[in-house]
């Protein structure tokens, strides 16, 4: 049984050995992929802040940030993005498929840009679908969550191989001055234990970005409740301004009452954080809020406004709902480690890189037993 499942463990680390080192590294260059980004051309995300003549600490209104925008872009607003940093650009996606990035503070474009164009872009689609895209098709965007699902099975086989011979808790060290292959596969089981439960979440949350309905039935089944998710809001046509109906989204700009539509969504969500405002696309969307609530990890709280009056037209607070719900969210935070505090990506940066290891050391001591295997078959005889 033991060798069977060695083989099994060998076999498919090796059909998932490029997947999941491109995985791995792609991973760890998300975890910082932004801050890399900015670090790199800070004259594109990045903007001054603060109370000095030349620096402005608060951001323009949003019909201000739309009016700079609408003078120099002929693509109507699909959102805009806050950024929790003040020294950090807005980000603007527009109807065409195209991004901006602006000063929030004066209104100035500092970059037109594909979103697969910048680092993080480019990384993302390499992490997620391999960067092959055939128009709107990502024909090999199942590899990398197969390659997700695999880690998961060949981390539970770890566990399986360390933990069913007796002194397991003896072999839960490194002997540094042992010969490589030795502190290798020593350091491989180690490395791997401890980190099974982390790693495995991890791969399980980017398979939630793929197979969505069935990991939903296992947060809802562990979790014993069901996960609720807003309702799609729109504008009945008793509350629509009848002149603005059938109108192009530049023309009804002009009338939009935006920052009483924004003001009320944060009255709605009191001490929540904006992360976006997606601008209505036809006569009958609302303004719609994308919000953080403080006991949310990320912005899953919304909030729709008449963009015509300005009055609140409902809200949904994730905060507040069912448990599952709440551990769905979290999802997207955990799987990139942003959450709790700045120590917390570190981890997760060892964490992402920890599947190339495996693979690595596991191809390793398996070409050593080989070699060492062919040794003795190749040993000459003894003579008669």
């Amino acid at each position: 049984m033991k060798t069977w499942l060695r083989r099994v463990h060998l076999i498919l680390a090796l059909a998932s050995a490029l997947f999941l080192v491109n995985l791995s590294v792609t991973g760890a260059f998300l975890v910082f992929g932004k801050d890399i980004q900015a670090w790199v051309n800070p004259q594109y995300w990045s903007v001054s802040y603060g109370k000095g003549n030349s620096e402005q600490s608060v951001p323009l209104p949003v019909s201000e940030i739309t009016k700079h925008l609408s003078q120099t872009s002929a693509s109507s607003i699909v959102f805009i993005e806050h950024h929790e940093s003040p020294f950090r650009a807005w980000q603007i996606r527009l109807a065409d498929s195209s991004y901006v990035s602006i000063n929030q503070y004066s209104g100035e474009v500092l970059l037109r840009y594909q979103y697969d164009e910048t680092f993080y872009g480019f990384m993302m689609a390499w992490h997620r679908w391999l960067l092959y895209t055939d128009g709107d098709a990502r024909p090999l965007a199942l590899l990398p969550p197969l390659a997700s699902l695999i880690l998961c099975i060949e981390l539970l086989l770890g566990f399986y191989l360390w933990v069913r011979p007796k002194h397991r808790l003896k072999r839960l060290k490194v002997k540094w001055n042992a010969k490589n292959k030795v502190r290798l596969m020593q350091l491989h089981n180690v490395l791997g234990v401890y980190s099974l439960i982390p790693l495995f979440l991890i791969s399980f949350s980017g398979l939630a970005f793929y197979f969505k309905d069935a990991t939903q039935q296992i947060v809802e089944t562990l979790a014993l409740s069901q996960i609720q998710t807003p309702k799609q809001i729109v504008i009945p046509h008793s509350m629509l301004i009848e002149q603005q109906q059938k109108t192009s989204q530049a023309a009804r700009l002009h009338t939009y009452r935006l920052d009483k539509a924004v003001a009320s969504a944060e009255a709605a969500l009191s001490d929540a954080w904006v992360y976006r405002v997606y601008l209505p696309q036809s006569e009958q969307d609302p303004v719609k809020l994308r919000m953080r609530m403080p006991a949310e990890s990320h912005a899953y709280s919304y909030s729709w406004s008449n963009p015509y009056t300005g009055d609140v037209i409902d809200s949904f607070d994730a905060s507040q709902t069912s448990l599952a719900t709440r551990v769905w969210n979290f999802k997207y935070s955990f799987h990139i480690g942003s959450f709790i505090a700045l120590p917390i990506k570190f981890i997760w940066l060892f964490l992402s890189l920890l599947p190339a290891f495996f693979v690595g050391s596991g191809i390793y001591i398996f070409l050593k037993r080989r070699v060492k295997r062919s040794a003795k078959f190749k040993s000459p005889a003894k003579a008669t």
